[in-house]
């Protein structure tokens, strides 16, 4: 995906996170165990800090917030990789549900990760790398759990 300036890369992105913000919160919504419930909240909170800081990237430029941030290498278990593309609905089974995740963090993985690509100054550099970062800690969270999950169902 090309864009003719980092505004709209940023705009994009943007827009990405509420949808993020409003997949978690439908989840937490519709989920009836509360522990589900408080997981999918916590995602869609976080999803919402993401949101937070490309508005804040866009309106003030790179903030000391954004330069004190530490970067460090999340692993990739690449669980994702071999799971199946679902579509969302209500009542689903508790694995679908991590399936889904964990394909839309991998999505948004890549989608940064090709922003920081075309990502043209240092500092606009550290922010997609900060969201990569991010988006790969949710990707392993949603793994591990998967992989528990499907452990305890004897898989």
């Amino acid at each position: 995906m090309k864009f003719d300036s980092l505004e709209a890369i940023v705009d994009f992105a943007i827009e990405k996170e509420k949808e993020a913000v409003e997949f978690y919160s439908g989840l937490a919504r519709d989920e009836a165990f509360s522990g589900n419930k408080e997981m999918f909240t916590d995602f869609a909170k976080e999803e919402h800090k993401h949101q937070k800081l490309l508005q804040e990237f866009r309106a003030k430029g790179f903030t000391q917030a954004m330069r004190n941030y530490k970067l460090k290498w999340i692993k990739d278990i690449k669980r994702s990789d071999y799971v199946v593309e679902l579509e969302y609905r209500k009542g689903m089974a508790y694995n679908e549900i991590l399936m889904i995740a964990m394909k839309r963090e991998e999505a948004a993985l890549k989608l940064y990760n090709d922003f920081l690509k075309q990502a043209d100054t240092p500092e606009s550099q550290k922010v997609f790398k900060m969201l990569c970062q991010e988006e790969a800690k949710h990707k392993l969270a949603l793994e591990t759990m998967y992989d528990d999950y499907m452990a305890r169902m004897g898989d």
